[in-house]
């Protein structure tokens, strides 16, 4: 105790014995914390140079060598998707590219499934609108073998009927629960009413309960021989190998696979919603309303490409952007709000969307329509160069792994960018000037020629909508949108 008594009594004097030796430590500067600090400028992006070869059977081939960590990422991309599919096999595509795992080169599915988590690997296969894609993610000590189950897979599937069936049961069931998914519901009834369900961007690439009963496996494998062949495909390789080895295993492994007869993906443009309409979809007692709000947008290579990613940062892109400041922040209608533009081969959509409240829908929408009509108007200076900062400082963080740096490339690839486009983004990302963000914004988000879709208790929010006025009301239930229920057997 009296050890202790002599160490406390001694920190006790510590202070004092400092304070007299205050003059020989300088004070630090006071922080002046009146005003946010200012940003610096923009981090340069520097990537290795890309490298491109070209198979003796024509795939081209993309490699960008990233040494920093010992990981591979390899995807492949067929230019097919759920576009090419007939009328009457809607979800053909997404079934094709999730059959690709059910069983290759002599394994059945649990064997291959086996085979890659022993690696520590992953192979991915999906399928969207314009594309089909199977990718690799492996570390590098077990490239050899992952490499050898990837090409397993995609030149050797086996497509087994029971997996088949299988996966059929899966996505019915799915459908099911789509009935009790207000945000499902709203998704599916954005695209049905803004494109039409006879347009690729107006359906679900899952399918439909007649077209996934329709499927056989003589389908995927008609398809898989169609549209995956090496005339419709390139290479995206990332990671610690060189660009030289890397070609040199791509073409002992395809080097050898045939050519198809390619078919070129078309999407037409569709035409633009004609005025408002509110498309109100009864979900009796829910506790709030999922609010959709689309109308066609822009393609992925439009001259106004930078000015809409800004326009969109600055309603709906961000945190601090408006939209979520005032659903959120001021007004406390939602968790969250927010806007995005889906650019792809063809104008998608472009939406914004909520949930909120049941109590606040009618209010809750007519913010959205505020903030659409705000920014027909010139953006505040401050405002504008918030939102390209927050674009160019976020830009590097996108090409932190190699599986974003894959999924970068390939983009370029399949939309013809150059070669210096990431080097260029942050520039044109900065170049956009208040003008720009106002044209784009009067051309694209126009609130006199949208489609509003709302999922909620229409008994609660129907004499709401009324009075707001802000289109013409179509009540609609939820098998309007999404057909009969599926009867699983």
């Amino acid at each position: 105790m009296t050890a202790l008594r002599k160490s406390i009594s001694g920190l006790a004097f510590l202070p004092v014995f400092m304070a007299g030796f205050s003059f020989l430590f300088p004070q630090a500067p006071q922080a002046d914390r009146s005003r946010p600090p200012q940003l610096g400028a923009p981090p340069s992006l520097i990537l290795p140079a890309i490298r491109k070869v070209t198979l003796s059977n024509g795939i081209p081939v993309v490699v960008m060598e990233k040494r920093s960590v010992p990981l591979v990422q390899m995807n492949l991309t067929f230019r097919a998707g759920a576009a090419l599919e007939p009328a009457d096999k809607i979800g053909l595509a997404s079934m094709t590219a999730a059959m690709l795992r059910e069983g290759a080169g002599g394994r059945n599915s649990l064997e291959l499934a086996d085979a890659i988590d022993y690696l520590g690997a992953t192979v991915n296969t999906v399928a969207d609108t314009q594309s089909l894609s199977v990718s690799l993610h492996t570390p590098l000590s077990k490239l050899d073998a992952a490499f050898a189950l990837f090409a397993d897979i995609v030149l050797r599937p086996a497509f087994p009927a029971g997996e088949l069936e299988r996966l059929r049961k899966e996505r019915l069931t799915t459908l099911v629960q789509w009935y009790d998914q207000p945000t499902m519901v709203a998704s599916v009834a954005a695209g049905k009413y803004v494109f039409g369900e006879a347009h690729p961007y107006g359906r679900s690439a899952i399918g439909r309960e007649s077209t996934l009963r329709a499927l056989t496996a003589e389908d995927v494998q008609g398809f898989y021989g169609r549209h995956c062949h090496a005339g419709n495909a390139f290479f995206v390789v990332v990671g610690d190998i060189a660009a030289s080895e890397m070609a040199a295993r791509l073409e002992k492994a395809f080097g050898g696979w045939k050519k198809g007869e390619s078919v070129p993906v078309r999407i037409p443009t569709a035409p633009q919603v004609s005025g408002s309409t509110v498309y109100l979809i009864d979900k009796a007692n829910a506790p709030q309303s999922v609010i959709r709000i689309a109308r066609v947008g822009a393609d992925r290579l439009t001259r106004d490409y930078f000015p809409l990613l800004v326009a969109n940062t600055i309603l709906g892109g961000s945190f601090s952007s408006r939209l979520n400041n005032n659903l959120r922040e001021q007004h406390g209608y939602t968790y969250g709000a927010g806007s995005s533009f889906d650019m792809r081969i063809s104008a998608g959509a472009f939406t914004a969307s909520s949930s909120v409240q049941t109590a606040v829908t009618d209010k809750a929408l007519a913010e959205f329509f505020r903030e659409f009509r705000r920014m027909a108007e010139p953006v505040p200076e401050a405002e504008l160069s918030r939102a390209k900062n927050y674009l160019a400082l976020g830009y590097p963080g996108d090409f932190e792994t190699v599986a974003e740096v894959a999924g970068r490339l390939g983009e370029m690839v399949y939309y013809g960018l150059p070669d210096e486009y990431f080097q260029r983004y942050i520039p044109d990302v900065l170049a956009v000037s208040q003008e720009d963000v106002q044209r784009v914004a009067r051309q694209y988000i126009d609130p006199a020629h949208i489609a509003v879709i709302l999922v909620g208790d229409r008994k609660a929010v129907q004499k709401g909508l009324e009075e707001l006025n802000v289109g013409k009301i179509v009540p609609l239930t939820i098998e309007d949108v999404l057909g009969r229920m599926p009867v699983l057997q």
